[in-house]
């Protein structure tokens, strides 16, 4: 499909083959017909997906270009590094110097903003942070605001930036909502579900065109820290299947706190690598883990830990999203002959760590139901719940019901899916 399918004007045809791009995203194709039809859209993409230009294209392909008086448009984005670089990419696809858009910036002059807002600009881009600052001294008129785009909300969401983009969009009158994003989760629908108008979502998958030999990959998505500990203990519960287990946090110090969270029945069996205390039991060298039958579970935290050698060791865990994303590909890679199994808890605020693995690796990890009863710990209530597989209530959006195309026709718990995996690697 070529640009002209879109219905672009042969302005903005002729500007992206000039940048390369002779044929529209995936994306692009799936949602421009639906924003140009002033529908509320989600739209759930990797990195690299097209997003941004997606909705650059359709703000040029609305813009009037009158003499411009109060915004028409105003993008929010989780950091001033990304409001400069979408400023930047309109001009770089629009060709026109003259483009009437302004980024807000933190920490400049508040003064000189508002001067060229009343002076007259159609398209403001700017955190949730900052445009609410500049709206509440009267110099940013949502009043015209006819779409309000949210760009990287899951950066938006994991920086703190709910209530301002809430507040925003609640003072602007009646407009268009479009909002992008690398993952889907219970957070984000806290943050838009109370302002969509019956939004299309819009989901493309854009995993690397060669795969990476990896080991099977198996995700948990739990809503908090809390709930980890608790997961990890149920599973633990199973030491016939988890004979021996290396689990990664981040820090020496989570490490230290989850030794002392799992079951006490546990407390022989568990060692810490170089922990951060000497009065807890430790161990230095991995290969004394591997040949002592007594230690089933090993944590190691990735804070000041170098690459160790997995082999040997059938089960690996991680409790964290390692800082640097490579760490956990580097464990995942299959190295020998012997079959491992990895498995990986992520809240919401790490699903797009894991969207970004999925990608560089060119597979999906599989997601596994939570098992039941598992407590699910309440931040809000300070409490625990237990799910109940007639009332999912619990689990909120991140918890829904896979879709079809992922969905199956067993619940088999962690245990009996590591063996059953297991078998069939083994024939």
């Amino acid at each position: 499909m070529s640009f002209d399918k879109l219905k672009l004007s042969k302005r903005l045809q002729k500007s992206m083959e000039s940048l390369g791009y002779l044929t529209p995203k995936e994306i692009q194709v799936k949602s421009m017909s639906r924003i140009l039809g002033g529908q509320d859209i989600i739209a759930i993409g990797p990195d690299g997906s097209g997003k941004t230009t997606t909705y650059i294209l359709s703000v040029l392909s609305g813009l009037k270009f009158n003499v411009p008086d109060a915004p028409k448009v105003l993008i929010l984005a989780p950091d001033q590094e990304c409001v400069q670089a979408i400023v930047d990419q309109f001009y770089l696809i629009s060709k026109n110097k003259d483009l009437s858009i302004i980024g807000l910036r933190a920490g400049g002059s508040m003064e000189q903003e508002i001067e060229k807002l009343v002076d007259g600009v159609e398209i403001v881009v700017s955190t949730p942070n900052r445009a609410r600052a500049v709206y509440l001294k009267l110099g940013l008129n949502l009043n015209l605001i006819h779409t309000i785009i949210i760009d990287d909300a899951e950066e938006v969401i994991k920086n703190g930036m709910i209530t301002p983009v809430k507040e925003l969009v609640q003072s602007a009158k009646k407009c268009q909502h479009l909002v992008f994003s690398t993952v889907e989760h219970e957070k984000l629908h806290q943050m838009i579900d109370g302002f969509m108008v019956s939004p299309a979502l819009i989901e493309v998958e854009e995993l690397a065109a060669e795969k990476l030999n990896v080991n099977d990959m198996f995700l948990y998505q739990v809503p908090n820290f809390t709930t980890k500990i608790n997961l990890l203990n149920s599973l633990m519960l199973d030491n016939e299947v988890f004979d021996k287990v290396i689990i990664f946090v981040n820090s020496k110090l989570t490490a230290q706190k989850l030794g002392k969270s799992l079951h006490r029945k546990y407390n022989d069996e568990i060692v810490i690598f170089n922990p951060l205390f000497f009065e807890d039991k430790s161990i230095s060298d991995i290969e004394l883990f591997k040949q002592e039958d007594a230690h089933r579970i090993l944590i190691v935290a990735n804070e000041g830990t170098e690459v160790l050698d997995l082999s040997g060791i059938p089960y690996i865990f991680h409790f964290e999203i390692p800082e640097n994303n490579d760490t956990l590909i580097q464990r995942i890679i299959k190295s020998n002959t012997e079959e491992q199994l990895s498995f990986t808890f992520a809240t919401d605020l790490e699903l797009p760590e894991i969207k970004k693995i999925e990608h560089t690796v060119g597979q999906k990890m599989e997601v596994l139901d939570l098992p039941e009863k598992l407590s699910i710990y309440s931040a809000k209530k300070g409490n625990t719940s237990l799910i109940d597989d007639d009332n999912d209530g619990t689990r909120g959006a991140a918890f829904h019901q896979k879709k079809e195309s992922n969905s199956k026709t067993y619940n088999y718990g962690a245990g009996k899916k590591a063996k059953m995996t297991m078998k069939k690697k083994k024939g």
